[in-house]
C-alpha cells in the first residue's frame, strides 16, 4: 500500500462539499413543495396529493441520510488528516478508508433517492393523461 499523505484526504473535501450543497438544495426544494403540498390538502385532499405525501416523506428520510452519511465522511476526513499529521499512519489509513465507504454509502443512498423522484414525477405524469 502507498503512503497516505495530507493531499489524498484533501481531495475529497470539494467532491463532498459540492455533494453537500446538492444535497442541501434538494432539501431546501421539498420543503418549498411540502409547504405548497400542505396548502393543497387543506383546500382539496386527493389520492395523488396523499401519493406524493407519502413520496416527499420517504424522500426526505433519505436526504437526511444522504447528509449525514456525507458529513461524517467529511469528519473522516478530517480526522485523517490529523491522524497523519500526528504520525499515526496506518489507523489513518483505516479512518480514510471508512470515510470513503461512507462517502459511497451517501451516494448510493443519493441514486435511491433520485429513482424514487422519478417516481413521483410519473405520478404527475400519469395525472395528467387521464
Amino acid at each position: 500500500m502507498e503512503e497516505l499523505t495530507l493531499t489524498l484526504p484533501a481531495l475529497l473535501f470539494p467532491a463532498v462539499s459540492l455533494i453537500l450543497l446538492a444535497y442541501t438544495n434538494r432539501f431546501l426544494s421539498y420543503a418549498q413543495l411540502i409547504r405548497t403540498l400542505k396548502a393543497q390538502n387543506l383546500t382539496h385532499r386527493s389520492e395523488l396529493t396523499a401519493a406524493q405525501i407519502d413520496n416527499l416523506r420517504r424522500r426526505l428520510y433519505l436526504t437526511r441520510t444522504m447528509q449525514a452519511l456525507g458529513i461524517a465522511s467529511l469528519f473522516l476526513c478530517v480526522v485523517t488528516m490529523f491522524l497523519l499529521y500526528i504520525g499515526m499512519q496506518l489507523v489513518a489509513a483505516y479512518i480514510f478508508g471508512a470515510a470513503l465507504l461512507l462517502f459511497i454509502g451517501s451516494l448510493g443512498v443519493s441514486l435511491r433517492e433520485i429513482q424514487i423522484s422519478v417516481r413521483a414525477l410519473e405520478i404527475y405524469l400519469r395525472d395528467m393523461e387521464h
